[in-house]
């Protein structure tokens, strides 16, 4: 990769979050819970889902991939963190860098797929609710599924062969705990103008598309629950969107903090911030808000709980 790139770097240097090694500590302590209960929380819920057949649904099918992609998303970074404290270091190989943004976006991109197929599996079933096991079949639900991982990949892929394509000749140092794409285009010593706009024009319809069609979803939902007579079964309604609108609001919020802002509108302090929220935190709350109101989920999680305690 190094000669195919002719760039002078041959690893970077990931800075992480702190300098102070009191801190340092902290944070170490701090991401490896996080990290432990984002594993435990979403692998429960995966179980839980997948030894409940009253949970073999659209709505639950989604939510069990939307749990995998998170524990894979956190495991791209937060490994990498902990072992750096433990081995203290802070190096990263170019080839090693390119991989982990590589993995790290495709899972970005999967949960901003899943979270628009979720909405659509709401709007069917508020909207359409005698036509949707007609319509969500799970013929649909695979294709919908297996079609976000195709273009997930593809769009990860065309921004990781165009930063392969720069020259890294100076500093090699990151201001981050993992290779995000705004600092490396920074480090290089190359004409970025290409990768930025495709980071703005193609980067930008991946992200937006999606988002788009939650909200047109949304709207029809909205349209939809007003029209219901009596406040209960408003609230029964809108109460099966809840979750899923937090973790969108949470999601999307950071994600147009940091990549869709013009380059001299970055701050090394705001991104690190964000990211922290959309790479670590929201991982882990994804299992608490679905699972806090959704009564099935609860019971199902502790069953499942229930039966390892006293299995072992």
């Amino acid at each position: 990769m190094r000669g195919s790139n002719q760039s002078s770097v041959s690893e970077f240097l990931l800075l992480g979050l702190s300098r102070d090694p009191q801190q340092q500590r902290l944070l170490f302590l701090l991401f490896l819970t996080m990290y432990l209960a984002t594993v435990l929380g979403n692998l429960l819920i995966i179980l839980a889902i997948g030894t409940d057949s009253r949970l073999h649904t659209p709505m639950y099918f989604f939510l069990s991939n939307l749990s995998f992609v998170d524990v894979c998303f956190s495991s791209t970074t937060v490994p990498k963190v902990l072992a750096n404290h433990i081995l203290e270091t802070q190096a990263i190989s170019f080839f090693g860098c390119l991989t982990q943004m590589y993995f790290l976006f495709m899972f970005v991109d999967m949960d901003n797929f899943l979270l628009a197929v979720m909405a659509y599996d709401r709007f069917v079933a508020i909207c359409h609710p005698l036509h949707y096991t007609t319509k969500m079949t799970q013929k649909l639900c695979v294709l919908m599924v297996a079609g976000s991982w195709v273009t997930a990949n593809l769009n990860v892929l065309l921004h990781t062969l165009l930063i392969a394509q720069l020259s890294f000749c100076g500093d090699n140092a990151i201001p981050h705990f993992f290779c995000d794409i705004t600092p490396l285009l920074k480090l290089s010593c190359s004409d970025t103008n290409l990768n930025e706009l495709m980071i703005l024009t193609e980067g930008a319809v991946v992200m937006v598309t999606p988002f788009v069609c939650i909200l047109i979803s949304y709207i029809h939902i909205t349209s939809a629950v007003l029209r219901v007579s009596s406040s209960k079964g408003r609230w029964k309604a809108f109460s099966t969107c809840g979750s899923h609108l937090a973790v969108v609001c949470l999601f999307y919020g950071t994600i147009i903090a940091v990549y869709f802002n013009p380059a001299s509108a970055h701050s090394s302090e705001k991104d690190t911030a964000a990211t922290v929220l959309y790479t670590v935190v929201t991982p882990m709350l994804n299992p608490f808000i679905y699972s806090l109101r959704n009564r099935d989920l609860k019971g199902a999680l502790y069953k499942v709980v229930h039966r390892m305690t006293f299995s072992v």
